[in-house]
């Protein structure tokens, strides 16, 4: 894990993201893993909301290849396959369109999105064929993004926040910007949690009763003395303006604060490009730790996957 403390205009920030794997494997290589070329049976389809930054892109197929071999293990999978939404391929349709060619039955499909949105809501059913909406359909189309009703029968597991997962990831992460305590559990300073998220006009409650969760979580159970959110996706324009607002609202409480993004994996234009502008133009950057990471990697986001799968088949 990286995380820094008040970053000065000459650190470089690109150091603070992870790098891009040399595996010797193009993309749509690593997408596709086959157990068997026999036809009927199960692919699972991991999607993903996709991104220009290949280390984002790799850090959603290490998914795949950290689950790939006990997936195939589950009673009558044959492949297991990832796919992007938008921006790269491979994308949902070409996957779906080749597990279509290689006559698969049913392909359960494993959003690996945080929570509800317009995407998991609307965009990836209409993707796939399972729900007819011409207006969306065609903005779709405007954005490129190819629309394709699939042959094998689709199943479709929860989202990510249907476990408990973030909340043991935050802790994780979160845990080297605590302050020191003494033996009684006492510490000196006081600390402010900000999280960030993309945030959703279409689900703006949801994505607040989400979040507020992990605020209270934070509060409760990790040792932080007031947390609170901030959105710096679609839905606020990509500014950094409501993450400034909140570090400086939460300096004028505490005497440090923990800033932490809540996104799926790394990405350069959110993690260093926004957050890293906020964190320079808050009132006092050197009373702020920056957690300059995400979920992933995180192993127990293969073992959700592992699990949610088994489970689906079985209801099945």
């Amino acid at each position: 894990m990286h995380s820094r403390s008040g970053t000065t205009g000459t650190e470089d920030p690109r150091r603070a993201g992870p790098h891009l794997p040399d595996d010797g494997l193009d993309e749509a290589a690593r997408a596709c893993s086959i157990g068997s070329h026999e036809p009927g049976g199960t692919a699972i389809l991991l999607v993903s909301h996709g991104s220009h930054s290949p280390v984002w892109r790799h850090a959603l197929l290490d998914v795949q290849a950290d689950t790939a071999e006990d997936l195939l293990r589950l009673p009558g999978v044959r492949q297991v396959r990832s796919a992007f939404m938008e921006y790269t391929e491979p994308s949902i349709a070409s996957q779906l369109r080749a597990l279509d060619e290689a006559r698969v039955a049913t392909v359960l499909i494993v959003p690996l999105l945080l929570t509800i949105s317009d995407h998991s809501y609307d965009d990836i059913p209409v993707i796939c064929g399972v729900r007819d909406d011409a207006t969306i359909a065609a903005r779709l189309a405007r954005e490129h993004i190819e629309t394709y009703r699939a042959q094998a029968h689709l199943v479709f597991a929860p989202l990510l926040d249907f476990s408990q997962l973030v909340e043991r990831n935050l802790a994780r992460r979160l845990a080297p910007l605590l302050p020191a305590r003494d033996t009684l559990g006492a510490s000196a300073e006081r600390l402010g949690l900000v999280l960030v998220g993309y945030g959703s006009a279409d689900f703006d409650r949801e994505w607040n009763q989400f979040f507020g969760k992990i605020d209270r979580f934070a509060e409760a159970q990790l040792g932080v003395d007031g947390s609170v959110h901030a959105w710096c996706g679609h839905l606020v324009q990509y500014s950094a303006q409501p993450t400034v607002e909140a570090i400086d609202a939460m300096l004028a409480r505490y005497d440090r604060v923990a800033l932490v993004p809540i996104f799926v994996a790394y990405d350069p234009m959110f993690h260093e490009t926004i957050l890293g502008r906020a964190l320079q133009q808050s009132s006092c950057p050197e009373r702020v730790s920056y957690s300059c990471t995400a979920i992933l990697p995180e192993p127990e986001v293969a073992q959700w996957v592992v699990e949610i799968a088994g489970e689906m088949l079985n209801r099945a």
